[in-house]
């Protein structure tokens, strides 16, 4: 097949440190290195259906869900929650820990509440067509009279994979969580029915949190091309918005900087952060408590520092004190494995033809899970990277910084839309982005001309797009004593839960 290469020519740079090495996870690489990688891609049939669908319902109408349904109304849109067949002994425990949130959701969605347990529930193997048929449901828009828009997924991502996650998230709201402990799943159910039946709401201050490393092009791409962009963007829109935003990167993007952003009293409702994450290789101790930890600023860079990644360098779960203030915010991480990481590398596979093995199993991070378990309330949702995070999904090509998803969904947080509502941005971009791809590997195996930087360049951002999760029940939103309205969408007023 024939190839092309065009400017620019540089390698392609990758997010994410391994801290028991204190090198990169991923050596750069040619935009040829990358479309091989990328001609090895295999796309479910089924899956690539619904993306093809999904990207059609975007163009057309902008709607997953069917017509004459509110997706801000729980009423109309309906709440599910899905358990693991294989957990059926643990599940009574589990939605007793949960009875507050679910008492709660069932009084809102009414009839179109929903429980996937027993013969219902997830079973191991099952795809997300197979899951749906089983429930009446094929392609097309969520059907709140079928199966609810909003889902929640609860179990750990071994019992209920990730892959099942992103291809359900296509056309539905979903978010996931996965706690060690009976008492952290009603920790978090209490901390959501507190923000939703009391009269609490926060401040409405965001920040942009830009780490910057030294001689580190990958947060030096981040810091310039999606922090302060998006900083300025929303700065600028205060006189119409009301939110106070503030910019925190380069040198004051310190690991103290961030546990005051996201500890304090009066720190952020929501805060928003582009940094490296920590990963740690397959039985290494600190990978399960520290795998998607936060690099800041606190890391010389490359150049200067070698060797392991001490825990002074990033932010942990271990971080966050036993009195720090969390309740009614929300978290939104670009960093490698920010929410969770797979057992075996897509990478890698697709790279050298065989699974690589990277962790014991997968797991749910650690940083997201005391954020959202904390005893004192915990934040509503965290929204953060499965897998690698990509530095050029935001910079493509010839066309620069490309800041609409990242802007069009955080005005939707901004504006008190569920946070399942508001990430559809990122799965329309999955859908048109696997589209485009699958298309440019089709033409190349019959021999069309392919750019191979181009090729790397859709490849890499599809990865990123895809990888995009929740953490936490997709239903919650922001509470805060002022909110933007968004053009053509319904008011956060007019569209608050009973």
């Amino acid at each position: 097949m024939g190839e092309q290469t065009s400017s620019p020519e540089e390698n392609l740079i990758f997010n994410g440190i391994d801290g028991a090495t204190g090198s990169y996870l991923l050596p750069e690489m040619t935009p040829a290195e990358v479309a091989s990688i990328a001609k090895g891609e295999r796309f479910d049939r089924d899956h690539l259906f619904d993306l093809k669908l999904r990207l059609r319902q975007a163009t057309e109408t902008r709607r997953r869900i069917k017509e004459g349904f509110d997706a801000q109304l729980l009423s109309e849109a309906g709440w599910g929650v899905i358990f693991a067949y294989q957990d059926q002994d643990k599940i009574p425990a589990l939605k007793n820990a949960l009875a507050e949130l679910l008492n709660l959701r069932k009084q809102q969605a009414g009839e179109r509440y929903q429980e996937y347990t027993g013969p219902d529930a997830y079973r191991p193997g099952e795809s997300k067509s197979s899951f749906l048929g089983r429930h009446g449901v094929g392609p097309g828009p969520a059907d709140p009279d079928r199966v609810p828009y909003y889902i929640l997924i609860v179990a750990d991502p071994e019992s209920i994979p990730y892959t099942f996650q992103y291809q359900l998230d296509v056309q539905y709201a979903v978010g996931r969580i996965y706690f060690e402990s009976l008492e952290e799943y009603a920790q978090y159910a209490q901390s959501i029915v507190r923000v939703e039946t009391e009269p609490i709401a926060l401040p409405p201050k965001a920040v942009f949190f830009g780490v910057e490393n030294p001689d580190d092009r990958a947060t030096q791409l981040s810091a310039n091309l999606l922090v302060q962009p998006l900083a300025d963007l929303f700065a600028a829109d205060r006189p119409h918005s009301g939110w106070e935003i503030q910019s925190i990167r380069g040198e004051g993007a310190t690991k103290a900087a961030l546990s005051e952003c996201i500890m304090a009293h009066d720190s952020p409702a929501l805060i928003f952060s582009a940094s490296h994450g920590m990963g740690f290789p397959n039985a290494d101790p600190r990978q399960l408590p520290h795998q998607g930890a936060l690099l800041c600023q606190d890391w010389p860079g490359p150049t200067a520092w070698s060797g392991p990644i001490p825990e002074e360098h990033y932010y942990s779960a271990d971080d966050i004190a036993s009195d720090a203030h969390l309740l009614g915010k929300l978290s939104f991480h670009f960093a490698c494995y920010g929410a969770g990481t797979p057992q075996m590398d897509d990478f890698t596979h697709q790279y050298f033809r065989e699974p690589a093995l990277i962790a014991p199993h997968a797991f749910v991070a650690h940083l997201p899970q005391r954020l959202l378990s904390h005893p004192k309330g915990g934040m509503l949702a965290v929204v953060g990277h499965v897998e690698r995070a990509w530095g050029f999904s935001f910079n493509w090509r010839e066309a620069g910084s490309q800041l609409a998803v990242f802007e069009s969904t955080l005005k939707r947080l901004m504006a008190g839309q569920p946070v399942g509502l508001a990430m559809e941005y990122f799965n329309e971009r999955y859908a048109e982005l696997s589209t485009m791809l699958t298309e440019e590997l089709q033409g190349a195996q019959f021999g069309k001309q392919i750019n191979v930087y181009e090729l790397a360049s859709a490849w890499t951002a599809n990865n990123d797009a895809r990888s995009y999760v929740v953490i936490g029940d997709p239903a919650v939103r922001l509470r805060v004593t002022a909110q933007i309205n968004v053009p053509g969408e319904t008011t956060a007023e007019a569209a608050l839960m009973p």
